[in-house]
């Protein structure tokens, strides 16, 4: 099969295209023919090997966890899932090696779900990472509450998008950071107040909740991170997915603050395609980049100059 693969760690000119073997699905495994596979900021960072101490890997390393595509072949021991089924999934494995830069992928079937009916292929592959980390941050980690209030910190990203819509099913009244230029945007998406992130968060917040808020989500890091901490309420819950803090810090301010690094979840795939079919969450815009140009998406992606998704077709 085609792959993008990295042979060792470096720039985008690491990224090569080339035949590799097709994976063969375990007994618990699907094999998946790939339709589209998302870009993430991971997958740069991967290759990087700004990641390397964290994730185990094994070169030749095939980038990419987002899939959507088709189920080409299952495990002896897979019953819920047939060849021909539309399927999606955050195709993370415990080592970094089979990605879905690719032609084809085998992943555990429990993290395989039929993706949503009511959109495309490449739209549902650009919503397992995002989906799954905005979905585990909110409720999971932050145990987020109806009437709450939660600051977004990057409202306007691939997961902050999604985590703003999965507050208003919650009920929640949501705040979210963008620049101006994109606040349009987000208003779309139902936030209930829009802030500029180059000028006064606090200030902003304030104005809105005089307390601050109950739950921050940080999809930003470092200073937006810090003006999280200063916005939150006494009692409050600040998630990350770029930083950490020191209890002890947290203890003294009053604060639970939380790291988040996503885990695959079919279950939680599942009723993310059941909102999106539902029309409860809607798909940011999605642009398609054919895979053998996957060096230009993960430097598109890196600029921070798009609205949306970035996916590789393949």
């Amino acid at each position: 099969m085609k792959a993008i693969v990295i042979e060792e760690f470096g720039g985008p000119e690491k990224l090569t295209f080339k035949d590799v073997q097709t994976p063969k699905p375990l007994k618990n495994e699907v094999l998946v023919k790939v339709k589209y596979a998302g870009v993430n900021p991971v997958d740069w960072k991967i290759r990087e090997g700004l990641l390397a101490s964290r994730l185990p890997h094994e070169f030749p390393i095939i980038l990419g966890w987002d899939v959507a595509g088709t189920i080409a072949e299952v495990g002896k021991e897979v019953s819920d899932l047939k060849v021909g089924d539309e399927v999606y999934s955050y195709a993370r494995k415990p080592t970094v090696k089979w990605g879905t830069y690719a032609e084809y992928v085998a992943i555990d079937a429990k993290n395989v779900v039929l993706k949503p009916r009511s959109i495309s292929f490449a739209e549902s592959a650009a919503i397992p990472l995002s989906g799954l980390t905005a979905w585990q941050a909110l409720f999971d980690v932050a145990h987020l509450q109806q009437g709450e209030t939660i600051l977004i910190l990057g409202g306007s990203g691939g997961v902050g998008s999604l985590a703003i819509q999965f507050a208003k099913v919650a009920n929640a009244k949501v705040i979210a950071t963008a620049s101006p230029k994109k606040h349009s945007y987000i208003k779309a998406l139902g936030v209930d107040l829009a802030i500029d992130h180059t000028a006064n968060v606090l200030e902003q917040v304030r104005s809105f909740s005089q307390e601050g808020v109950d739950v921050v989500f940080d999809c930003f890091g470092k200073e937006a991170f810090t003006n999280g901490l200063k916005a939150l309420k006494k009692g409050g819950r600040i998630v990350s997915i770029l930083e950490h803090l020191d209890p002890a810090v947290a203890q003294n301010l009053g604060i639970t603050a939380s790291y988040l690094f996503v885990t695959p979840n079919g279950a939680q795939l599942k009723q993310i395609a059941e909102l999106i079919d539902a029309k409860k969450v809607i798909q940011q815009p999605v642009e398609a980049i054919p895979l053998h140009e996957a060096h230009i998406a993960q430097e598109k992606l890196r600029s921070g100059s798009i609205t949306g998704k970035l996916v590789l077709q393949v």
